[in-house]
């Protein structure tokens, strides 16, 4: 059953340029996605697998679209109980436990305001976070050092009343408990286009994370993303590594993939091991694939050949540029190109490659007919092929399903990248004569030595080339001379050790690979690289470490 078609217009194109054209998506007033698409689909097929689950541990769980209709009805009853209602803000750190699934509907049920969270944070990030969102309510699960975190956060926390534990037990929290609830239909709420579901806290560059802001119509972008660029399939079976405090994971764990037909696979695990994935992907015979670079480099350290990936029809990747070297080896080895796209927490799919365009690696494709999508320069003006311009979005009307409303309660920032109609990424790339978009690096990122702008992906994709390198990140560091030079800070593959001979071959790699002016000037070795839990590169941890040296 593929719910989504509802929703649209046309469903079936013969080409990019009809998809661009042809591709609209219908958002019903008052539009709640637990109640039309969740209960829809648990009334016309309750046995329909929604949700695979195992735990590293053994642990395995499968929940219906009737499991978690009913599950969502029970916790949004719990959840009144404990004085939760429209508008108010609920923080979830669930981690990757199955509870994560019903206790959102639950909450978009009410109406309420989910803020998803990582693990890691700490009590500094908690009282910040509660206090710029009016955070009413904690709803964790009882596994590592978060709860004891948000035990020490709760006294500065003037909104936050409640502390609620699932899967366990806890002296001071409350217990999610279903058992007694009723689990019949809820009265639904009236929602305004200006009603917050969704508050995401992204750092940037510099400064506190911001609060990105989406409201109730936001899943139906996520259309796209699972039918179009992951090509999820109607009773397959789709796996995103993400953990579920990021906004990746309602990109590839919920939203679009239950429209799309697709159950979700959620492996709930603390440390990524290449081969437990593999593993994973050959158990349950996942069908469609999406994890950042960094997890398909690590399994193709593996020898994929011994699992049986038959069941996998198609692999995409975000999180990070995909460099050409990486898609030519997992292409040879499972038979599967890598789908890449580019988006951010405040969009979804903005760039990508769909069904009906060659893939050219390296290229993150072109525009998501969702989305008007432009490069420009300096002066605003189009830039022409070739040419490194900031990836920016026109919004000439209302905007679409899938983009944010702004930053929540603070309109200068809001305004610094979203006024006269055109909303800034701070990204930049380059468009070929084909259309297709090269990204370059944020904005921030991007290094000028000697006159010359250069883009750290570029220097990464040459290095990833070589042998040696399993993985590496490229910064900017100052120079007297230069303005700033090229470093690369690189983790090496087994078999190589740290030398100046390889120092000197890297750079000489780079120089015959990209323009000579590019090469890193600074190389340090390092054992692992500063990540995110999606696995994204933190350059500007890179960055500060570099500073505190000096």
């Amino acid at each position: 059953m593929a719910f989504y078609e509802q929703f649209l217009d046309q469903t079936k194109f013969g080409s990019y340029e009809d998809y661009l054209k042809n591709f609209h998506v219908n958002v019903p007033e008052n539009f709640n996605y637990a109640f039309d698409v969740l209960d829809k689909i648990a009334e016309a097929e309750p046995d329909r697998t929604a949700l695979v689950w195992e735990h590293v541990d053994g642990r395995e769980k499968t929940l219906t679209f009737g499991d978690i209709a009913k599950k969502s009805n029970q916790a949004a009853r719990a959840l009144q109980k404990m004085g939760i209602h429209k508008g108010d803000a609920v923080m979830l750190v669930l981690k990757r436990h199955y509870s994560f699934w019903y206790t959102i509907m639950a909450l978009h049920k009410l109406g309420a305001i989910t803020v998803p969270a990582t693990h890691l944070l700490t009590k500094k990030d908690i009282v910040y976070r509660a206090d710029a969102a009016d955070i009413k309510m904690i709803i964790a699960v009882d596994d590592g050092a978060f709860p004891a975190h948000a035990d020490e956060a709760v006294g500065d926390c003037p909104t936050l009343e409640k502390l609620v534990i699932v899967d366990g037990a806890r002296e001071g929290w409350e217990q999610l408990d279903l058992d007694g609830e009723s689990d019949a239909p809820l009265e639904r709420p009236v929602l305004a286009p200006d009603d917050i579901m969704l508050l995401y806290f992204t750092s940037g560059t510099s400064g506190m994370p911001k609060m990105v802001a989406h409201n109730f119509a936001y899943p139906l972008g996520h259309i796209q993303t699972a039918v179009y660029w992951q090509q999820c399939i109607d009773g397959g079976l789709h796996l995103t590594v993400s953990e579920t405090g990021w906004a990746k994971s309602v990109w590839g764990k919920l939203y679009g993939q239950w429209m799309a037909g697709s159950a979700v696979m959620a492996y709930d695990f603390e440390k990524f091991i290449p081969k437990n994935m593999l593993a994973i992907l050959e158990k349950h015979r996942v069908t469609t694939f999406c994890a950042p670079p960094t997890i398909y480099r690590f399994m193709l350290l593996e020898d994929v050949s011994q699992y049986d990936l038959s069941a996998l029809k198609h692999c995409s990747i975000a999180g990070e540029p995909l460099s050409p070297e990486l898609y030519n080896k997992w292409k040879e080895q499972t038979g599967h190109e890598l789908y890449e796209i580019y988006g951010q927490t405040e969009l979804c799919v903005t760039i990508g490659t769909f069904p009906w365009m060659k893939i050219c690696p390296g290229s993150m494709g072109k525009p998501s007919p969702l989305f008007d999508v432009d490069l420009i320069d300096d002066d605003g003006n189009t830039c022409p092929p070739g040419v490194v311009g900031e990836i920016v979005v026109r919004v000439r009307k209302n905007p679409p399903p899938g983009m944010f409303m702004g930053y929540y309660r603070d309109p200068e920032r809001t305004k610094s990248v979203w006024s006269d109609g055109i909303y800034h990424t701070l990204d930049l790339a380059w468009r070929d004569e084909w259309g297709y978009f090269w990204y370059v690096g944020r904005a921030d990122d991007v290094i000028k030595s000697s006159g010359y702008r250069i883009g750290p992906f570029e220097v990464e994709s040459a290095l990833l080339e070589h042998p040696a390198v399993m993985e590496t990140a490229i910064t900017a560091v100052p120079d007297p001379v230069r303005g700033q030079a090229v470093k690369a800070t690189i983790v090496l593959n087994a078999g190589y050790v740290p030398s100046d001979e390889l120092k000197k071959e890297l750079q000489d790699h780079v120089k015959r690979t990209t323009a000579p002016y590019k090469y890193p000037r600074i190389v340090e070795f390092v054992s692992e690289l500063p990540k995110t839990i999606s696995g994204k590169i933190r350059r500007v941890a890179i960055r500060e470490a570099g500073e505190k040296k000096e």
